[in-house]
């Protein structure tokens, strides 16, 4: 039924400082832009659409829709993060690009299955670039690693009711 990902997409403030962060930093081609004038419910709009396209195919778009302006609130990283696979070769070099150019920048965070350092984009958005372990199949196989019993398990301790 569902093949894989095509693309997420989100408001930015502004298409080209979006366009800078993912083309010109992170290495993700524009692929295109598509200017919509209404909605498909017939309501009058001007946005502008982008696509950024990853290594397997899929793509992160945003909207900047000039009508409507976009400010990010502030939000915790747990609660909204783009987390995008890279090889561990490209994590210390990315991090060291990033404070050349007086980027915020954290990390290395150690998950056991994979490594990560985070960014923010122009807009607010937590990019997170991480590297597989040698593990990481493995402690992703549900028949292998409890998932289903460790979310009972906080579910039931969550409501105090018996697992």
């Amino acid at each position: 039924m569902i093949r894989k990902l095509h693309h997420n997409a989100y408001r930015c403030r502004d298409s080209e400082e979006t366009r800078a962060f993912y083309e010109d930093f992170l290495g993700l081609p524009l692929v295109t832009t598509l200017e919509l004038g209404q909605t498909k419910t017939g309501r009058e709009t001007h946005a502008l659409h982008t696509f950024y396209r990853l290594d397997d195919g899929s793509h992160l778009a945003f909207f900047e829709v000039d009508d409507m302006p976009f400010e990010f609130k502030a939000q915790h990283d747990f609660d909204l993060h783009i987390a995008l696979e890279v090889g561990t070769e490209v994590l210390q070099p990315m991090m060291a690009k990033a404070r050349e150019k007086g980027m915020e920048c954290r990390g290395p965070s150690d998950h056991g299955i994979i490594d990560s350092i985070y960014f923010r984009d122009p807009n607010g958005y937590v990019i997170e670039l991480c590297a597989k372990r040698a593990n990481h199949d493995e402690m992703m196989d549900p028949a292998k690693n409890g998932a289903r019993e460790k979310l009972e398990h906080w579910t039931a301790a969550k409501t105090g009711t018996p697992a």
